[in-house]
């Protein structure tokens, strides 16, 4: 087993309010606006739970993603005050079939008028005795990245929705 860590960030422009109501905070908020700011990739994002710790949140993938069809994680804790949130991966994806665990947190703060910086931390351990290469370490981050690269794209185009 080796364990590891990778961190990443982006900037978006859409308030750190408004992007953690739409990706993180608000369970019915990231049920609707996930798969219609991800269509043709993410179908559906279902949701067991408040949010909080013990959430199970499943994310369906379009069938022309191909390599996965369902990742499911778990709330570890969730920071309502600063837009901090922990999961673990507990099923799917085509790097976690690699690792023994993965445990993601995602940060956003604000950085401005309508700006904001999205931190992602991925911790991992490998089955195996082997580090997790480089292309697969880059792919966990940019995946969540991805997602809320997507999600500003999708608020900037209806900018009444979570105002």
């Amino acid at each position: 087993m080796v364990a590891g860590v990778i961190t990443d960030e982006c900037t978006v422009a859409v308030s750190a309010e408004r992007l953690w109501k739409a990706c993180f905070g608000n369970v019915s908020a990231r049920a609707a606006i996930v798969p219609k700011a991800c269509a043709g990739f993410i179908d559906a994002v279902e949701v067991e739970g408040d949010g909080g710790a013990g959430t199970v949140t499943t994310m369906k993938f379009n069938a022309a993603v191909g390599e996965v069809s369902v990742v499911k994680s778990r709330t570890v804790s969730l920071d309502e005050a600063t837009f901090v949130m922990r999961a673990e991966v507990i099923e799917g994806g085509k790097v976690t079939a690699q690792l023994k665990s993965q445990v993601n947190e995602v940060k956003v703060e604000a950085a401005g008028e309508g700006v904001s910086v999205v931190k992602v931390k991925v911790e991992y351990d490998t089955i195996g005795d082997a580090p997790l290469p480089a292309e697969d370490q880059a792919r966990l981050t940019k995946a969540y990245l991805g997602l809320v690269k997507k999600v500003e794209a999708y608020l900037a185009a209806h900018p009444d929705e979570l105002a």
